[in-house]
């Protein structure tokens, strides 16, 4: 390791480093001074010590660890509002003992008089609450930084009545209690027991603080760990070496695993040394914070502890450089109590070394130990999944837990190991509604090949001939349509006049405002042609038959989107590019859309789902169909003059929000939203666990969470119908009903297993299928959403909308609008 830098600590108690033997040191009591009187304070009185034939304690000098020091006359501080005989008790002990005893009877001057005088022991009279709060002084004493090793005393009174709880007087900050008594011998003997007791073990804790302070500025990287290899300290040094933060280490477990291929014999040969209280040192690899790999020389020494077991481990570690080339060897060296300031001197108590071949041959004769060579190597993998490391942690936090808590961690773990971690679980006897919605929208569908394939009808569909002229420029439209898309920026905008006034073309009309607005065709340098065409070879693809995916959804959805991306808090989180995505994801993300879930797609076989592997089919097909159809022809080529890097940034953005869309992942985007994006945010005015505003500037500023804000949008943008004024809730609600409704009698024709059984036209209740959808999918992910971007009439749309369906279900119909009047 080489020669580290000699320290020196000292300070004005006389500290000295000895190997000799523990002596008595007589502690003098006070010097003898001129008669006093009462000081002309009367709060603060000082008496005068008497010459009774005081008993002066013998206190033996302080050993900790190497360390000796002299312990000075104790200081005794009382806070009594009356001199009666237990505060005389008290005084005479003190003198007695030989301690430097002052009294003080006005609680405002306590504070004052220990911050002055720094006493070793305070003892507050605790039996009048009428004349002092004795724990409201107690806690104003401990708030002061100087009494953190202060011994603090409260006299109470002795009661016949049954024992309570200490717990309020040690939280309050005391130390321990003092039942009445005056006898000066029962004072003297418990200022006996404290000063050998905790003022001792006070005055240790206070030379701790130096030996602290030589570690901090140490130029060696120094780690302390528990025996369950937790870190408890890491010096600046250490921190920088490893590449951390101050105080980012403490309570983790830092992964220091070699990389060279005998890693498994490596931490053998560690732990057969330092089991047997001996070090280890030897040179090993490990990784920075930021994944690089750098090469050791390191020390680590067992520490015993209480129970004559191993309680904690010292690591010291020197980075090599470049110039030296370390074969990578082990040696145990026989540590003493007392270790060697003097590097050169470890040569000499080395018994023996050993390579790790040694090591691995000795296991190999051993099953028990190979096996835990085996562990050894899997948790010292360098790739380790989060996941593994939480089962990790719990599985370490079970060892010494009590059986409750290792049963309820049992479960845990249970859940963590099951693959659906976001998704709920229902009952379908509670809401079969509810289940219906989550089974039908969240999963593949049952595989049942009855030989009926079900197959698009429409695909790569050219523009009808007969079909409204599509508009030259926004300046060149019928005033109809120009009137209809004339508030297109406000949330109350009417998708539905739009429609009627295009026949059924409102994307091209609404698209091409919308992405003059937002400059598009600047950033992707194409022209409003180009444009125009792409918007034109997008909706045809869109199915005008469907009664609810078409493209009719599809421009309500690249509103919503524009809506959101002009709120503030999106201007200032999303970049330009980010816009650009969102924007076109939107008009593209249900592109070819059969008018049938995923789950009837597999259930069916149909040909995507074959291709898709059941996995997002459509969300995949939506995807790849919409950039097929930009790419093949020059004339919709929206991305042909982008550079290659923004336009695959671009693709990747756009791909991931459609997807995102697909419902089987649908509760997983919202909770990484919640406590990615919403927790920190909440937490931010709290100075112990919040983050400050730069920092959370950054936060949001990150790729991260860059993707998972464009998701939330867009699957807030695709889901918004509860949210939007009421009749127009009501006609999307009747939209989505028929086109269920649709499915389920085609899954009934072609001997299908029906997936949304509640969407018979028959029997469904619409106002307990739009019950059910805002209390599963919408609420949560809205509250959440809102909390983000501040969305008040939105909010408010849906708890009017909410009310409206309640209203009709509390009538028990099951239309969409109550009877006529």
């Amino acid at each position: 390791m080489g020669c580290a830098p000699s320290i020196h600590i000292s300070d004005n108690r006389t500290l000295n480093h000895s190997d000799g033997e523990d002596e008595d040191v007589d502690v003098p009591g006070p010097a003898p001074r001129s008669r006093q009187r009462w000081s002309t304070a009367p709060a603060l009185v000082e008496p005068q010590p008497r010459d009774s034939g005081a008993t002066k304690v013998l206190v033996a000098d302080v050993q900790f660890g190497p360390m000796r020091f002299h312990q000075d006359q104790l200081q005794v501080l009382l806070v009594f509002t009356k001199e009666d005989n237990q505060c005389n008790g008290f005084y005479r002990a003190c003198e007695k003992a030989g301690f430097k005893c002052t009294i003080t009877k006005e609680v405002q001057t306590v504070l004052t008089c220990f911050q002055d005088k720094l006493h070793d022991i305070i003892i507050i009279d605790h039996r009048n609450p009428r004349q002092m709060d004795a724990e409201a002084l107690c806690r104003s004493i401990r708030s002061s930084k100087f009494s953190e090793n202060t011994v603090i005393v409260g006299v109470v009174r002795r009661v016949e009545k049954e024992e309570v709880s200490l717990m309020p007087f040690l939280t309050a900050g005391f130390t321990r209690r003092y039942i009445e008594n005056p006898n000066v011998m029962a004072c003297y003997n418990e200022l006996l027991q404290l000063a050998f007791g905790e003022v001792r073990s006070q005055l240790k804790l206070r030379a701790g603080n130096s030996v602290f302070t030589a570690l901090e500025k140490s130029q060696e990287a120094i780690e302390i760990t528990s025996e369950d290899h937790i870190i408890q300290y890491a010096n600046p040094a250490f921190e920088t070496t490893m590449g951390y933060q101050s105080g980012e280490l403490i309570g983790k477990e830092l992964a220091q695993v070699p990389i060279n291929e005998k890693k498994g014999d490596l931490l053998d040969a560690i732990n057969s040394c330092v089991t047997i209280d001996k070090e280890w040192q030897g040179v090993y690899h490990t990784q920075k914070k930021n994944g690089d790999s750098i090469q050791q020389n390191v020390k680590i020494i067992p520490v015993i502890g209480q129970g004559g077991k191993i309680r904690h481990y010292v690591s010291i570690i020197r980075v090599c450089n470049g110039n030296n080339k370390v074969e990578t060897t082990t040696e145990c060296v026989q540590t003493d109590s007392q270790p060697d300031n003097q590097a050169g001197k470890h040569k000499d108590r080395r018994k023996h070394s050993m390579d790790t071949k040694a090591v691995s041959s000795k296991a190999s004769d051993v099953s028990n130990q190979r096996r835990h060579s085996s562990l050894a190597r899997i948790h010292s993998m360098m790739i380790e999944a989060p996941i593994t490391k939480v089962i990790n942690i719990i599985n370490a936090a079970q060892e010494n837990s009590p059986m409750p808590v290792t049963e309820a961690l049992n479960r845990v773990l249970d859940i963590l190991r099951t693959t659906e971690l976001y998704s709920p679980q229902f009952n379908a006897e509670d809401d079969p509604h509810a289940t219906d919605l989550v089974g039908g929208l969240m999963s593949d569908g049952l595989r049942r090949f009855s030989g009926n394939e079900y197959v698009l009808a429409t695909k790569n569909i050219q523009p009808p001939s007969n079909s409204m002229p599509t508009p030259t420029s926004l300046h060149d439209i019928p005033p109809r349509i120009a009137q209809a898309i004339e508030n297109e920026e406000q949330w109350d905008f009417d998708i539905f006049e739009l429609e009627s006034a295009t026949q059924k073309r409102p994307l091209i009309y609404l698209g091409l405002k919308t992405f003059a607005r937002f400059g598009m065709c600047e950033f992707l340098q194409c022209s409003e042609a180009t444009l125009r065409s792409w918007f034109q070879i997008i909706e045809a693809n869109y199915h005008s038959s469907n009664p609810y995916h078409n493209s009719t959804h599809a421009a309500d959805v690249l509103h919503a989107t524009a809506y959101f991306l002009s709120r503030n808090k999106i201007k200032q989180t999303l970049d330009r590019i980010d816009e650009v995505a969102a924007l076109i994801a939107a008009a593209i993300h249900d592109v070819d859309h059969p008018g049938r879930t995923n789950s009837f797609l597999c259930n069916a076989g149909n040909q995507l789902a074959v291709l898709y592997n059941d996995t997002a089919v459509l969300e995949s097909h939506h995807a790849a169909l919409a950039f097929q159809l930009t790419l093949e022809n020059d004339k919709c080529n929206i991305f042909k003059h982008m550079e290659r890097n923004d336009y695959r940034t671009l693709r990747q953005s756009i791909i991931d929000m459609v997807l995102a869309t697909e419902m089987t992942k649908h509760f997983e985007h919202v909770n990484k939203f919640i406590n990615s994006i919403n927790k920190p945010l909440a937490a931010q005015g709290n100075e112990e666990i919040g983050r400050s505003l730069e920092d959370m500037k950054a936060m949001l500023k990150t790729p991260e969470s860059r993707a998972l804000i464009k998701r939330m949008m867009i699957k807030c943008a695709d889901v918004s119908n509860p949210c939007r004024p009421l009749e127009h809730c009501i006609e999307w609600a009747a939209r989505i009903s028929e086109e269920y409704f649709s499915q389920t009698d085609e899954e009934k024709q072609l001997d299908l297993p029906v997936v949304m059984p509640v969407f018979d036209r028959n029997t469904c209740s619409i106002p307990k299928s739009q019950i059910s959808f805002i209390d599963y999918f919408i609420t949560d992910m809205f509250d959440a959403w809102d909390a983000f971007v501040d969305l008040p009439n939105l909010m408010q749309h849906l708890d009017d909308n909410f009310k409206y369906w309640k209203g009709l279900d509390e009538q028990k119909l099951r239309s969409l609008r109550p009877p006529p009047e």
